[in-house]
């Protein structure tokens, strides 16, 4: 079995979590509270351990078969005893027998140990309050779903992200027109003048984020940034009491590609913002090179919640720093169907004004 770290409140034996509120450890029983800082000696022998390999046993009788087992985890809680099983990514989450918030202590240590973490601000209700506001005012939200929807799950997580950093050196070349007109009594004139912009310069980038985790759609876990970094402290498995968290799956020789896209990309549109004053922009060469390459390992709190209509799961995740909500939500057909019959409707009435208008003059 694998091993397990509770923080036990030294007052009544009761299992501490991490309280956003307050942003230190709290004792739900006799309300004792510490600082995170207080119960940094918990986390020393991480520096030096390494991740423990699970032999797996079975009873007679029972019999696994091929790849079944593969990527599965079995730890025993130190409150109740009960068996806790998850798979090889885990690295916090609660007993389902005693509810008391555990931590997979092989599953941060030696390399695998985070860098830093950005403690939760915002609890479970505020996500609720996330998820009713993401709904509200949807005009074209099935009745049914707003009405009688209920959130199947709303869990805490700490995500596993890569933080990147590199310098960029881009030089850019663009088309670009200026476009005049005038008239007489007889003709319109237009004048379409060209011309070659070109842009060098460089660019730093402190901490861009890619998400470690092959659970998590990485569109969605970008729509939930940014999350401001100055808040971030030196991680201690303190902070992990009370969520679930995972390690990561995709290392960060996995997801230098993505980090390379999202410099590129940033520098692509800052280069092409500073090109103005004409009528029509078209680049014609981007060039990006990146240099001093450097990454760091952290744990960043999301809110995911789900939620079940006519059989399709839907999934919302809210930035536990910021509240930032995002999340698809289904279409009411019947609704579109009027409202774009309503609004062709309404360009038609516009249209034969104009035309009946300008036959009058």
């Amino acid at each position: 079995m694998s091993e397990l770290k509770e923080y036990k409140c030294p007052c009544c034996g009761g299992a501490i979590e991490f309280d956003t509120e307050s942003q230190n450890m709290k004792c739900p029983y006799c309300d004792t509270e510490f600082e995170p800082e207080t119960l940094k000696s918990y986390d020393d022998d991480l520096k030096s351990e390494g991740g423990e390999e699970l032999n797996w046993e079975t009873e007679p009788g029972s019999e696994w078969r091929e790849g079944e087992a593969e990527g599965m985890r079995v730890y025993i809680c130190n409150s109740c005893g009960g068996e806790i099983i998850g798979d090889e990514t885990l690295a916090a989450t609660k007993c389902p027998f005693c509810d008391n918030a555990v931590v997979m202590k092989g599953q941060l240590s030696g390399a695998l140990k985070p860098d830093y973490v950005i403690p939760f601000k915002l609890d479970k209700n505020a996500a609720k309050e996330g998820y009713f506001k993401h709904i509200s005012g949807k005009r074209l939200l099935p009745k049914v779903f707003k009405d009688k929807n209920h959130i199947d799950e709303i869990k805490g997580i700490y995500v596993p992200f890569w933080l990147f950093n590199a310098d960029a050196n881009a030089d850019a070349r663009y088309r670009a027109t200026k476009v005049r007109s005038w008239s007489d009594s007889d003709y319109i004139y237009t004048e379409t003048s060209y011309y070659s912009a070109t842009r060098r310069g460089d660019i730093g980038f402190d901490r861009i984020p890619v998400d470690g985790s092959d659970k998590m759609a990485d569109d969605l876990m970008e729509s939930i940034e940014p999350y401001d970094f100055s808040e971030a402290v030196d991680f201690q498995t303190a902070y992990l009491a009370g969520y679930f968290a995972d390690k990561y799956d995709v290392d960060a020789e996995q997801s230098v590609a993505r980090a390379n896209d999202r410099v590129r990309k940033t520098t692509e549109q800052t280069f092409a913002a500073t090109v103005q004053g004409y009528s029509s922009v078209t680049p014609e060469s981007v060039n990006v090179r990146l240099s001093n390459g450097s990454s760091s390992y952290a744990l960043y709190p999301v809110w995911l919640l789900n939620t079940t209509y006519e059989g399709e799961k839907y999934v919302f995740a809210m930035n536990g720093q910021t509240g930032k909500f995002v999340g698809n939500l289904p279409l009411d057909k019947k609704a579109y169907k009027r409202w774009l019959f309503g609004l062709t409707a309404a360009i038609g009435a516009v249209g034969f004004a104009l035309s009946y208008l300008f036959w009058l003059f």
